[in-house]
């Protein structure tokens, strides 16, 4: 059994991290793009709303790479996913095409969400142009998998680089030759990123397709039908669709808070910035399931891991408790002096969440290798739950501005969740360990 050492484990690590940074770097780009633009309160705050709300309606595809990279195998196997794939593309897209319908928009995001009528008309405009955006990630993923499963892993970080490009093209293009609402351009930039992303994919994965076509009766693999592929997949659904779904929750209770609309400005802006320094524990998960059966493995991820939360905890901090938060709020972010300040103290509050992200995919990491998977969708359920009912108490009862409400329940969550998570993890860790011996 081949030895692990760190520095195989960071050359293992650091092209996953990099594709995560590259796209962490997107949120970031746009919420400084729109806060630059006229009216930056009312389109922050409907970009948040419209990218929340895509979420929830793109989580059905989320995990179509996985089941791409564990069920495609022949001729058979690809048409039979693919299929799927494609049908639950449809609804999807049908979903977003009701949910655009005027009286039922209107209905959810004034009367229900409690959102200002001039930012639920601009969050309705931003859900128009993202009408493709959920079906070509679910397109992109199945085909990406196929390149996983081939051992082509720098094409889907090339797809990435191309995705980034055409949003950024997009979106200076827009800004610069028309007079336009900021939100209209951020969902105009994603939709085209992913779009030609989605279409890279299928030409960077035509040679591996070939192959996959090539391989006929692969055992039991040829009598794959749908309800088999259902049942695979909604276990994987249903986690990404759980934990996607409590956005537009929070997004509700926000509407309703003290200083509702600042908090719904600042809030995508602030996730921005953190999703920086979480995407790399995003990439820790991969990392974790391949190589978590190479000789004294365990001890050599788990100190990695360590080491990593320590480096993002600190990375942040030195931006959420320095000059620099006022810096990159301002300077970087382009929020207004008022905004900036009103956006340090929920940052503070936000500093220990990428070390829990880190954390929580180590452990499911060795929970996914051990394939003992039910404990990471209760654990899903449990942080969901620690989040709606922080979200209660601190808005309904404590009044609390709706932004610091909303980061300690995201926080308060997800350590509801690792919490959760430790017995599952010691019981597998024991087993993995006495393995070894």
């Amino acid at each position: 059994m081949e030895s692990l050492s760190y520095k195989k484990i960071f050359k293992f690590w650091m092209p996953l991290s990099a594709t995560w940074l590259m796209m962490s770097v997107e949120g970031p780009f746009l919420t400084a793009l729109i806060a630059r633009l006229p009216h930056p309160e009312y389109n922050l705050a409907a970009y948040g709303v419209a990218f929340a709300l895509a979420l929830i309606i793109e989580s059905p595809v989320i995990m179509m790479m996985s089941a791409s990279v564990a069920l495609v195998k022949d001729n058979y196997t690809f048409y039979k996913l693919r299929n799927f794939v494609y049908s639950v593309n449809f609804l999807i897209t049908l979903c977003i095409l009701i949910l655009i319908i005027p009286p039922i928009f209107y209905a959810l995001t004034i009367d229900f969400m409690n959102l200002p009528h001039q930012v639920a008309e601009l969050t309705h405009k931003a859900v128009i142009l993202l009408i493709p955006w959920p079906a070509s990630i679910g397109y992109r993923r199945f085909y990406q998998g196929i390149m996983i499963s081939s051992n082509a892993t720098r094409r889907v970080a090339y797809g990435t680089v191309i995705r980034m490009s055409s949003m950024f093209s997009v979106a200076v293009t827009l800004t610069s030759l028309f007079h336009i609402d900021g939100v209209v351009i951020g969902a105009s930039a994603l939709s085209s990123g992913v779009i030609m992303e989605a279409i890279t994919s299928r030409f960077m994965a035509h040679k591996f397709i070939k192959n996959v076509k090539q391989k006929k009766n692969v055992g039991e693999q040829n009598n794959l039908s749908y309800i088999e592929i259902t049942k695979f997949y909604y276990p994987l659904v249903l986690t990404s669709l759980i934990s996607l779904g409590i956005h537009p929750v929070v997004t509700f209770f926000i509407g309703q808070s003290n200083r509702a609309l600042e908090s719904l400005a600042v809030l995508p802006v602030l996730n921005s910035l953190v999703f920086f320094f979480r995407s790399f524990g995003l990439s820790f998960q991969e990392v974790g399931i391949a190589l978590m059966g190479r000789q004294s493995a365990y001890y050599k991820l788990r100190n990695f891991a360590i080491g990593l939360s320590i480096a993002v905890v600190l990375g942040l901090g030195i931006i959420s408790f320095t000059p620099l938060s006022m810096i990159w709020f301002q300077h970087v972010a382009g929020l207004s002096l008022q905004l900036a300040g009103f956006s340090i103290l929920p940052l503070m509050l936000y500093t220990l969440f990428p070390a829990t992200t880190v954390w929580i995919n180590f452990q499911r990491s060795l929970l996914v290798y051990s394939r003992k998977t039910k404990p990471i969708t209760y654990a899903t359920i449990i942080e969901v739950l620690g989040i709606a009912l922080t979200l209660i108490i601190t808005i309904r009862f404590l009044n609390f501005i709706g932004v610091i409400a909303a980061v300690s329940a995201y926080t308060f969550g997800r350590i509801c969740a690792n919490i959760y998570l430790t017995q599952p993890f010691e019981a597998e860790k024991k087993k993995l360990l006495a393995g070894e011996k």
